[in-house]
C-alpha cells in the first residue's frame, strides 16, 4: 500500500511521510461539543483518506476519482476557480477550508482487493489519523471500508458502489453513498428494453462474482422478468477475468436471444468485445436479432470496449455532457486541470469530498455525530444530478438516474456515450425496509 501526502499547506518542519494530528481534548464549536473523537482535528488542518484502487482490474476507475478528489481538495481550500462550489444550494463552505482549517489528505492503492482496501483505510485512520475516508470502485471494497470506518468512528463516504447491499444489509450509521444502486438500474433501463426488444426475450447473465454483481443481477433479472423476459440461466465469472470464451461458448446454444453482461471496469472491456467478436450480434435466436446489454457502465469502459459498445443499453450515475449549471461548473474545472472530461468515477469522488466538508461547515464541527446528523435528510442542487436527497433512514443517496447507450456516430474519443433517457428520482425511491440491515449508533469512537 502507498501512500502520498498533500504538503501544500503544512507548516515547513513536520515529519515527512506522516500527518501528524494536533489533538486537544476538547473541540470548540458553534454546537459546543466537548466529547472527544477518533482523529479530533484539534488545532491542526484535517486530514481526508482517499483509498481507490490504483491497480487491478478497476484501477483506470479510481485514478480518475484520486484526480477528482484532489480537485475537490483544491476547491475547499480556496484554489482553482471553485467548481461546483459555485453551484451548490444550500452551500455553506466559504473556500478557506473547513472551520477556517485547510485540508490535507493522504491516498492508498486497494489494488481492487477487498482486504487491502481495509488495511488501507486502517493505516489512513490510525498511522495519518484521517478524519474521514472515502473511495472504492468495487462494492466488496466500499462495504469492508465502511463497516470498518463503523468500528473507528470515522465517516466513511462512498466511492463508486453499486451493489444494494452497501446501503441496504450492509449499511452502517458512518457511511453515506452517492453512487446509484443496483435495484435503480433495473427500475431505471426496463421500459427502455421493452420498448426497444420487446417483452418476449430470453435472458442469459454472466455476472461477476461478488456482492456487486450478485444483486445487479437479482435486480435486472427482477426487472427484466417483469416485461415478460425469460431467464434462461445465470453464470458466474471471476473477477478480473481476462479470456471468456469458456463463458461465451454455452450461450450460443442457451436458447437465448440477449446477453446481460453484469460486468464492470475491465471485466466489461474484456467481456464485451469478446461477445461480439464470438459474433452474437450478428446472430438470429428465436426469430430475432440476438441482443447484448450492460445493466451499469462508465465513459471509460465505453472508450475502453471501442466499436463494441456502440448500440449497447446502461444506465450511469452521471454524464459530463449534461446541461445543467453544476455539470458544466464541474467538467470545466475538470477539463482545465486534466485535459479531458470527467467521468462518472470522477464526479461520485467529487461530490462525496465536497459534501462531507459542506457538511461539518453546517454542523459547525468535526464531531461525527452532528456531521452525520447534518448529511441525514439533507436535500441538495446544484452538484450535476438535479434535486438529491440523502436519505436518512439507509444514507442511500436519491436523484434521477440515466440511461445511456452507446453512441453510434461519435465525434471524439469522449463522445462514446448518449444519454437516452432517465428514471425520475421519485420512481427510483423504494421503501428501505426491503433490502434490510440497521444504521447502527451515532456514539462516537477514540479510535
Amino acid at each position: 500500500m502507498s501512500f502520498r501526502i498533500n504538503r501544500r499547506s503544512v507548516i515547513k518542519g513536520a515529519g515527512a511521510g506522516l500527518v501528524t494530528s494536533l489533538a486537544t481534548p476538547l473541540v470548540f464549536s458553534k454546537g459546543a461539543w466537548a466529547q472527544e473523537f477518533c482523529n479530533n482535528p484539534g488545532s491542526g488542518n484535517p486530514v481526508f483518506g482517499f483509498i481507490v484502487p490504483q491497480t487491478g482490474s478497476y484501477a483506470e476507475e479510481g485514478l480518475e476519482q484520486l484526480k477528482a478528489y484532489e480537485l475537490a481538495i483544491k476547491h475547499i481550500n480556496g484554489e482553482g476557480d471553485g467548481g461546483a462550489l459555485n453551484t451548490l444550494k444550500p452551500l455553506s463552505l466559504k473556500g478557506n477550508g473547513i472551520l477556517g482549517k485547510k485540508v490535507e489528505f493522504v491516498t492508498g492503492d486497494t489494488q481492487t482487493n477487498t482486504d487491502a482496501a481495509r488495511d488501507g483505510a486502517r493505516r489512513m485512520i490510525e498511522r495519518d489519523k484521517a478524519v474521514m475516508v472515502t473511495g472504492s470502485v468495487t462494492s466488496g471494497e466500499a462495504i469492508a471500508v465502511q463497516s470498518l470506518c463503523q468500528e473507528k468512528g470515522v465517516i466513511y463516504m462512498s466511492g463508486l458502489t453499486h451493489s444494494n447491499d452497501t446501503t441496504g444489509k450492509d449499511k452502517r450509521r458512518y457511511g453515506f453513498r452517492h453512487f446509484f444502486n443496483a435495484y435503480q438500474s433495473g427500475v431505471a433501463i426496463a421500459p427502455f428494453l421493452a420498448e426497444e426488444y420487446g417483452r418476449e426475450r430470453r435472458a442469459y447473465h454472466l455476472t461477476a462474482d461478488y456482492t456487486w454483481g450478485w444483486t445487479q443481477e437479482e435486480s435486472i433479472k427482477a426487472a427484466t422478468e417483469a416485461l415478460g423476459w425469460e431467464t434462461v440461466a445465470t453464470v458466474r465469472t471471476p473477477l478480473g477475468l481476462g479470456d471468456y470464451s469458456q463463458y461465451l461458448t454455452p450461450v450460443m446454444n442457451s436458447g437465448a436471444d440477449v446477453l446481460i453482461l453484469n460486468h464492470y471496469g475491465h471485466d466489461m472491456v474484456n467481456s464485451l468485445p469478446q461477445a461480439v467478436q464470438f459474433g452474437l450480434r450478428d446472430r438470429q435466436a428465436n426469430g430475432k436479432n440476438f441482443e447484448i446489454v450492460v445493466p451499469m457502465f462508465s465513459e471509460l469502459m465505453a472508450v475502453g470496449a471501442g466499436e463494441a459498445v456502440k448500440g449497447i443499453f446502461g444506465t450511469s450515475n452521471w454524464h459530463w455532457a449534461l446541461d445543467d449549471e453544476g455539470t458544466k461548473a464541474f467538467t470545466k474545472a475538470y477539463g482545465e486541470a486534466y485535459g479531458s472530461p470527467p467521468s462518472q468515477s470522477a464526479h461520485t469522488g467529487y461530490v462525496q469530498a465536497i459534501l462531507y466538508a459542506d457538511a461539518c461547515e453546517r454542523a459547525g464541527t468535526f464531531y461525527p455525530p452532528e456531521v452525520i446528523k447534518a448529511l441525514e435528510d439533507f436535500e441538495f442542487d446544484g452538484m450535476g444530478n438535479g434535486p438529491t436527497l440523502y436519505r436518512g433512514s439507509d444514507h442511500q443517496c436519491f436523484k434521477d438516474v440515466l440511461v445511456v447507450r452507446g453512441n453510434e456516430n461519435p465525434t471524439s474519443k469522449f463522445d462514446v456515450l448518449n444519454v437516452v433517457g432517465k428514471a425520475a428520482r421519485a420512481d427510483v425511491t423504494y421503501d428501505p425496509s426491503i433490502f434490510g440491515g440497521e444504521l447502527g449508533p451515532y456514539d462516537p469512537k477514540t479510535c
